[in-house]
């Protein structure tokens, strides 16, 4: 044979192998194509509009609530499943008319081995941007109530088992985008949680594991940054609402203290910092403790910035029951215990109910606080305080909030500032104040004095009403220039303060006073004799000011007027 004949045999059957190799590759590769083209065209094709009722209703039982759909679609890429549009779940009439939930899309992804056995199972239901409303009525009800209930008698297997048994495994659910709204009543509240990102699945039997994060809103104000709200832990299945047992992690954080005030209160409070609340929940719905830090950090007034800008650090334990609409043996402390083992403010009381908060019982007391401290916090508030000025003494004492009576106002207590002293270096070493600083309630300053006092108003004795309610600023000796020290007086409640200084004063030591307080010494200069007459003089000066209004001095003394020089007429 020729060798040319025995080469082109070779090589004849070599691409002949190679082709046999080949074909199952290629062959492969067009199944997969058309598997996937299948997946991709058969969907729109293949109607499960007859299903949409089934599914419906399957959802309709598992909620206890009626479920609408406007419309069901078959995915198979990335995993199989259905994609429900304007999903609607009805609310319980006696919470009102308005949905529970509804969302314009959900994703429900089959489980795999649903493909081949019964029952049906969805590893993960999704939900886009769905709006959900929360409604809490006057009796303590709460919408989803029946719900968690309906859900904790039904069976189901944890979320992450992995191989299928006789009972469905419970489905991953997450909602991405969700809107949170708070009812109450038929009334819905400017409160609401935004852009909220939220998970829930079963890890064990008996246990479901939850996870919410989203951003503080406030509809009617334009907040703009309230900071971020997380929720996470785990709540068990329980035959009652109230002995649900619950695990949970809550924290408000990175809260700018300017937003906050006006999530809170409406309106921007005039504050700057930022805000820290943790909180740990443990126990059932109707019996659990609650241990809570909340820090302000670098708070400040929003005009300027002070040197030393206020840092709190308050820890807090109580006890929530009736279903968290009453905390009982609310303790605080300032610092914490565990990081001072004698705090400046304690903090104690009842709140019987969340819903009636004029029944609350507050006590706020410290052991001591240093003068150096409260001229600090003044300093904060207000860039008018002189750097120099220099103090001394230690405030102690305590006041209570309790339900008004017939016969006692709200407030109760006392406040001493023992060892009390105040000098600047322009006035010399000498203090201002010559004796302690003592403020009493109404109702303890009462009980040692007689119904009305006495005050002088140009030249006539007038009987002025003993004031109902607020605090008093027990007679106060201060050292301003005259051989007998002055005394000084006042009130102060919710619509603003009054002053009241009576005694022998040096032009020099009264306006010095003022200096070095600038809130007592705002219009002192206007009431003064003409020309400053440097004195000792005697003085007779009442004031008054509102609260964010200007404060008005008043002379009580009518002094002549001085006579106008007599003039000869030259003729």
């Amino acid at each position: 044979m020729h060798p040319t004949d025995t080469t082109h045999g070779t090589s004849d059957t070599t691409r002949s192998s190679r082709r046999a190799r080949r074909f199952p590759g290629v062959l492969s590769f067009a199944l997969l194509v058309v598997i996937l083209l299948m997946m991709v065209l058969l969907p729109p094709m293949i109607s499960v509009s007859r299903f949409q009722r089934r599914i419906a209703q399957s959802l309709s039982q598992s909620l206890g609530r009626t479920v609408h759909l406007d419309s069901v679609s078959l995915t198979l890429l990335p995993l199989p499943g259905f994609t429900f549009t304007n999903f609607v779940v009805d609310e319980d009439p006696a919470f009102g008319s308005e949905p529970i939930i509804r969302a314009n899309s959900v994703r429900a992804t089959l489980r795999l081995t649903s493909l081949w056995r019964r029952p049906i199972e969805f590893s993960t239901i999704s939900f886009d941007q769905p709006s959900v409303n929360l409604v809490h009525l006057s009796n303590g009800k709460w919408n989803l109530e029946s719900i968690l209930l309906h859900a904790a008698h039904i069976q189901a297997a944890p979320t992450v088992q992995m191989k299928p048994g006789p009972t469905p495994r419970f489905p991953y659910i997450e909602a991405t985008g969700a809107r949170l709204n708070l009812k109450l009543d038929q009334e819905k509240t400017p409160f609401s949680l935004t852009d909220a990102d939220f998970a829930l699945w079963l890890p064990g039997p008996n246990q479901w594991h939850l996870r919410l994060k989203g951003t503080p809103a406030r509809t009617d104000t334009d907040v703009a940054d309230a900071g971020i709200i997380q929720i996470e832990g785990t709540l068990d299945r329980a035959a009652s609402l109230g002995n649900v047992p619950l695990d949970l992690q809550g924290e408000w954080k990175e809260a700018p203290l300017g937003e906050t005030t006006h999530l809170l209160f409406g309106r921007d409070l005039g504050v700057r910092g930022n805000l820290d609340l943790t909180a740990t929940v443990q126990g059932t719905v109707s019996d659990s403790t609650i241990d809570a830090r909340l820090r302000l950090i670098d708070a400040r007034n929003a005009d300027f910035v002070p040197s030393q800008p206020i840092q709190v650090d308050l820890d807090c334990l109580t006890t929530a029951a009736n279903d968290f609409h009453a905390f009982k043996n609310l303790r605080c402390t300032w610092p914490p215990i565990a990081s001072s083992p004698k705090p400046m403010l304690a903090v104690s009381g009842d709140i019987p109910d969340v819903r009636n908060l004029s029944a609350t019982t507050l006590e706020i007391g410290t052991p001591g606080i240093p003068a150096t401290t409260l001229f600090n916090w003044l300093r904060v508030s207000s860039s008018r305080v002189p750097d120099d000025v220099a103090v001394t003494g230690n405030l102690t004492g305590s006041i209570t909030w309790h339900p008004a009576s017939a016969t006692a106002t709200h407030w109760s207590g006392d406040l001493l500032l023992a060892g009390a002293s105040l000098s600047t270096p322009a006035s010399g070493s000498a203090s201002f104040i010559d004796s302690d600083v003592s403020i009493q309630s109404i109702d303890s300053f009462l009980a040692s004095q007689p119904k009305g006092r006495i005050a002088r108003g140009k030249g006539k004795e007038k009987i002025a009403p003993a004031p109902t309610s607020g605090f008093n600023l027990a007679p106060v000796a201060l050292a301003l220039g005259g051989k007998e020290p002055a005394m000084l007086e006042g009130h102060v409640d919710h619509v603003g303060y009054t002053l009241h200084l009576t005694g022998m004063v040096s032009t020099a030591r009264l306006l010095a006073l003022g200096s070095a307080i600038p809130q007592f010494g705002d219009g002192l200069s206007q009431v003064l004799p003409p020309n400053h007459t440097p004195g000792p003089y005697r003085i007779d000066l009442s004031a008054n000011r509102t609260w964010h209004g200007p404060q008005t001095w008043t002379d009580n003394i009518t002094r002549p007027t001085p006579s106008r020089p007599h003039h000869s007429a030259h003729r």
